[in-house]
C-alpha cells in the first residue's frame, strides 16, 4: 500500500511537470537541434561572399574604410578575418542609429553585402532557445522549464523502473500489445534512453540561465574560483553589470559611441567624424595586427578589436589590440592582446589557462552546442532532440487518451498518505540547487492548499479529491 501511494504521488508530480514542460521541451529541442549546425548555417548564409574573384587585394584598413564609406556616419567595431584568402572579410560596425551591421568586404575592397546581426538565422534561433525572444523574462521561463524537466526525468525514471519485469516495455517497446501499450511503451522507453543525454543538456545549459548562472557566478567569486574573464553569458546578458554580452548589440553600440570621445592608439578620426583603424601619426595599424593574427593560425572565426573597443562576455575596454578565436569548440579558444604602439604581444590566454571550473563549463558548453568533437557530437544532439520530441508527443497522446471530458485528467490522489522517505531528501536537494524550482514548488503548494482545495469545482477539475469525492 505504501508503495502504491508513493507511486501515485510521484505520478502526479510527473504529470504536472510534464504538462508544463512538454511544450517548452519541443521548442527547446527543435531550436537546440538547429543551433547545433550554426557553423554550417552561417557558412551557407555567407555563401555569396566566399571564393570571390580578386585581381587585386587591399589592406584590412582599406576594407574598413570601404565599409564605413558604404554606411556614412557609422563607426568601426571589429574585424573578422576571412576564412580563406578569397573570402570577404566581415567588418562589424555601429550605424548612426546605434544599430549594428555586419558588412562584407571583398579582398579587392568592394563592399559585397551586409546583414543585420540581430536577424541572422542562427541569432534568431539562439534568442528563441535562450530567451523566447522576450529578453530576461524569457530566460526565466526557460530556466524554470529546465528545472521542472529535471523533476520530470527523475520521476519518470522512478515510474519506469522495471521492478522485476522483463526487458520488453522497459528497454524496447512492445509493439504487439495494442495501441494503449504501444503508446505507453514508446513514451517510457524513449524517456529511458534519452534521460541521461537530456540531463547532460539541462545541466550544461544552467550556467547560461539568469538566476542559476548569477548564483553560480556569486559562489565562484566567494570561493575564489575565478581566473580571467568568464567565457559565457548569463541570461543573454553580461557576466557583470558594467559589462556587455556577446550578443548585446545595443551595449556594443553604446560602447562604440563612447570610443568616439577618445583617441586610442592605432586609431584616427576622419573628416566626417568617424573613428578609423590605422595610425594617424604613429602606432600599429589594423593591417599589421591582422597580418600577425593570420600568422598565428587560430581557429575560425578570428575577431580583431581595436584599442578602446568593447570585449566579449563582459570584458572591460582594452587599451590594446585584441585578437581572439571565437570558435564554438571552447577548448580551442585563444585570446591575445598586442601593444598599440609597438605591436608586441602583451598577453595570451588559452583554455588551459582558465580555472578548472571554467574549463569544466567550457567542455559542457561545447558539448551542448554540438562542437566538442565535430559531426558525431552534432548527430548525438539531433538524436537527443528527436527523442525529446517523441517523448513529448507520446506523453500528450497518453494524456488525451485518458483525459475525462470534465477534468484535467491528473492521476488520482493516493487514498493513504505516502511515506516519502528518501524522496523528501531528493526534493530538498533539488530545491537547494535549483532556485526557480524551489520558488515555483512553494507557490504551487501554497496555492493548492490555501485556495484550490477550498474551491470544489477547481478541486474536482484538478483531481484534488479523494476516491469518495471529498477534498483531500
Amino acid at each position: 500500500m505504501d508503495r502504491t501511494s508513493l507511486y501515485r504521488t510521484i505520478w502526479r508530480w510527473h504529470f504536472y511537470a510534464g504538462l508544463f514542460v512538454m511544450p517548452m521541451v519541443v521548442i527547446l529541442a527543435l531550436t537546440g537541434a538547429a543551433y547545433l549546425f550554426k557553423p554550417q548555417v552561417d557558412a551557407w548564409e555567407e555563401r555569396a561572399w566566399r571564393g570571390l574573384p580578386a585581381a587585386t587585394t587591399v589592406s584590412a584598413d582599406q576594407q574598413v574604410r570601404a565599409a564605413l564609406a558604404a554606411f556614412p556616419g557609422s563607426r568601426f567595431h571589429s574585424y573578422r578575418l576571412p576564412r580563406a584568402e578569397r573570402d570577404a572579410a566581415l567588418v562589424h560596425i555601429t550605424l548612426p542609429d546605434h544599430a549594428m551591421r555586419d558588412v562584407f568586404v571583398a579582398p579587392d575592397g568592394h563592399v559585397v553585402g551586409s546583414l543585420d546581426p540581430e536577424w541572422r538565422i542562427m541569432q534568431v534561433v539562439h534568442d528563441i532557445h535562450g530567451q523566447l525572444l522576450i529578453g530576461k523574462r524569457g530566460s526565466w521561463i526557460v530556466e524554470l522549464a529546465a528545472s521542472w524537466a529535471i523533476v520530470m526525468i527523475l520521476s519518470g525514471l522512478y515510474l519506469w523502473w522495471p521492478a522485476g519485469r522483463g526487458l520488453a516495455g522497459v528497454v524496447w517497446p512492445r509493439l504487439g500489445g495494442g495501441r494503449k501499450v504501444v503508446w505507453r511503451d514508446l513514451h517510457a522507453v524513449t524517456g529511458f534512453w534519452v534521460s541521461g543525454l537530456a540531463m547532460v543538456l539541462l545541466v550544461t545549459g544552467l550556467p547560461w540561465a539568469d538566476v542559476w548562472g548569477s548564483a553560480f557566478k556569486a559562489v565562484r567569486a566567494e570561493l575564489g574560483w575565478v581566473k580571467g574573464r568568464q567565457d559565457w553569458t548569463i541570461g543573454g546578458a553580461a557576466a557583470a553589470a558594467d559589462e556587455h554580452a556577446e550578443h548585446d548589440h545595443g551595449a556594443m553600440a553604446a560602447m562604440t559611441g563612447a570610443m568616439a570621445g577618445a583617441m586610442p592608439a592605432g586609431m584616427h578620426r576622419m573628416p566626417d567624424g568617424t573613428l578609423m583603424a590605422g595610425p594617424a601619426m604613429s602606432g600599429v595599424s589594423l593591417s599589421e595586427i591582422v597580418a600577425e593574427a593570420k600568422s598565428r593560425h587560430l581557429p575560425f572565426p578570428v575577431i580583431v578589436t581595436p584599442p578602446g573597443g568593447a570585449q566579449p562576455f563582459g570584458g572591460k575596454r582594452s587599451s590594446a589590440w585584441s585578437v581572439r578565436s571565437d570558435t564554438q569548440n571552447r577548448p580551442l579558444r585563444v585570446s591575445l592582446t598586442f601593444d598599440p604602439m609597438t605591436g608586441h604581444e602583451t598577453s595570451r590566454e588559452a583554455f588551459a589557462d582558465k580555472h578548472v571550473i571554467d574549463r569544466v563549463v567550457g567542455y559542457g558548453v561545447a558539448w551542448h552546442e554540438g562542437q566538442l568533437f565535430g559531426l558525431l557530437n552534432q548527430l548525438i544532439g539531433v538524436a537527443t532532440a528527436l527523442m525529446l520530441v517523441t517523448m513529448s508527443v507520446t506523453g500528450f497522446v497518453l494524456w488525451r487518451r485518458r483525459k475525462p471530458a470534465d477534468r484535467l485528467g491528473a492521476p488520482p490522489l493516493a487514498t493513504v498518505p505516502p511515506r516519502m522517505g528518501g524522496v523528501v531528501v531528493i526534493i530538498l536537494v533539488l530545491a537547494a540547487l535549483l532556485p526557480l524550482l524551489a520558488i515555483s514548488m512553494a507557490l504551487m503548494l501554497a496555492a493548492e492548499f490555501a485556495v484550490l482545495r477550498r474551491l470544489p469545482a477547481a478541486a474536482r477539475w484538478l483531481g484534488l479529491q479523494g476516491s469518495r469525492g471529498q477534498v483531500a
